[in-house]
């Protein structure tokens, strides 16, 4: 089989580089890629020795970063950065085994055991993973292909959902018998492989085959006692099937919301009428999600961590009344920090564990600006939407994201007009204040700062100093202070009142 497609100007670039006789073939993931006719952002060459080497050759070359990945497989990595600040990952790797046969026969899965010799233009597949392509199958490369790494078994979910592909019987066999030994996996690799799976499409559908094939557990056990958790009304479901419905939903709301969506395109009339509501802030929900918190891990995959962990408090949490409704009390703290405990033994940033401690503490806050809407005719104050964004900063875009996916996924085909659109009423104000009004109400300008209450007031250094700072930027962020002078007597007021003992 000879050219079967167009190779990048990269890998061009790079054949000139080597020496003319050097046995090098395109392998894995970007065979797959090239012949389904996706992008590919990474590239893997295999060779038969000399892998660090080589690519320090290219990288010297193509005046690119590299990193020698791994001594004893003899791989090294180059990184292109490209003039738009995308980067793509070449890494050089000695064949596992004797030869490339081997070294294909030993990868996870038949699509990724494709290569393509650069120099002859040919493509090998001995192990007919071009079939499976069109079949649309995932297929492990042999009996042992989980139980040698078992963190296939979540490569093997996030593949078919990426791919919209349908997994093997007998390779679902294999991941259901080396479910147990995932514990083998280091947390960093099992981290990256759930979050990559949450940033993909169909969120909800991984999550639950993780659960069908007992994975669930042995990489996330908090999530396991949430199911069959019985809530009253307005939930239409159980915790978990919420929890999962939560996930689509959300997956639903931020692809109405992006950039290009056409807007005519949907039959759904809560989507039409988000989209009529909110959709003038597509550029500023892009850019919320383009400015991750680590380089190496998208924010929309920590919003749907954080959506899949939201209701995790709920099964310790849960009590029922004497007229039979069940409650969920503090369910958002114990929530937060059972999440960042997870987060924690993935070895997440501090950034990250802040955040998604931030949005799961305070995810009931939309539900009850909304109820205000509903049964009070009152939207939200200045001063309330100044102390939401205080306790939430950044996070807040994420919660309002999240509150919208919530309610859908609580009321289902219950939800009404009535109740969406207060929803939306409750977004639409917040987020027009976040970016249309940040220095009215969100972080007002500092009028005065603790020398001048110190030197105006006569007060000593203390605690009451911060609350007053604090009274005064609350009541700037309401409109009711808008100057120094105003500031001040305002102080001066509070202190006559004997605030917290100031007087």
């Amino acid at each position: 089989m000879h050219d079967p497609f167009a190779l990048p100007p990269l890998v061009e670039k790079i054949l000139d580089i080597l020496p003319a006789d050097q046995e090098i073939y395109l392998v894995g993931g970007a065979v797959r890629d090239l012949l389904i006719s996706r992008i590919s952002p990474d590239l893997d060459f295999a060779l038969p020795s000399n892998g660090i080497s080589l690519a320090r050759t290219v990288a010297n070359a193509l005046n690119a970063d590299f990193i020698p990945l791994d001594d004893e497989r003899d791989t090294g990595r180059v990184i292109v950065t490209n003039e738009d600040g995308t980067r793509i990952s070449l890494d050089f790797t000695v064949y596992r085994g004797a030869n490339l046969d081997e070294d294909l026969h030993a990868r996870d899965f038949t699509i990724n055991a494709i290569a393509y010799n650069l120099r002859d233009k040919t493509i090998i597949d001995p192990l007919e993973g071009g079939n499976d392509l069109r079949q649309k199958l995932i297929r492990a490369c042999s009996p042992t292909a989980m139980l040698d790494d078992p963190v296939r078994i979540l490569r093997a979910i996030r593949q078919a959902a990426a791919f919209g592909f349908k997994i093997e019987k007998n390779t679902r066999e294999l991941m259901k018998q080396a479910a147990g030994q995932i514990g083998r996996v280091s947390p960093e690799r099992l981290r990256d492989q759930i979050l990559k799976i949450l940033e993909g499409p169909k969120p909800d559908a991984s999550m639950r085959a993780l659960e069908m094939l007992g994975v669930l557990p042995h990489v996330l056990p908090e999530l396991v006692p949430m199911k069959g958790v019985q809530q009253s009304e307005p939930h239409m479901y159980e915790v978990w099937t919420h929890t999962l419905a939560v996930l689509d939903y959300l997956d639903q709301i931020i692809s109405a919301l992006r950039v290009g969506y056409d807007a005519e395109s949907t039959n759904d009339m809560f989507t039409g009428l988000l989209t009529l509501r909110l959709g003038r802030y597509r550029e500023q929900i892009a850019a919320h999600f383009a400015s991750p918190i680590n380089v190496d891990r998208s924010l929309r995959s920590l919003l749907f961590f954080a959506a899949l962990y939201h209701d995790v408090g709920k099964p310790e949490t849960k009590t029922v009344e004497e007229s039979g409704r069940t409650r969920f009390f503090d369910h958002d703290m114990k929530g937060a920090q059972v999440a960042a405990d997870r987060a924690r033994a993935f070895n997440m940033s501090n950034d990250e564990i802040d955040r998604l401690r931030a949005i799961i503490k305070n995810h009931m806050r939309i539900h009850f600006f909304a109820d205000r809407v509903l049964n009070e005719n009152q939207t939200p104050s200045r001063k309330a939407i100044y102390r939401f964004f205080r306790e939430s900063g950044e996070a807040g875009v994420d919660l309002v994201l999240l509150g919208l996916a919530d309610v859908r996924a609580t009321r289902v085909h219950a939800l009404t007009i009535e109740t969406w659109n207060a929803y939306l009423d409750v977004a639409r104000i917040l987020l027009e204040n976040y970016w249309e009004r940040p220095h009215e109400v969100i972080t007002p300008p500092r009028l005065v700062d603790g020398h001048d209450l110190i030197k105006e007031m006569g007060l000593k250094p203390g605690a009451v100093i911060g609350k007053l700072l604090e009274a005064i930027r609350e009541n700037q962020a309401a409109g009711k202070i808008e100057n120094r002078e105003q500031a001040l007597a305002f102080a001066r007021d509070e202190i006559a009142k004997g605030i917290n003992g100031a007087a």
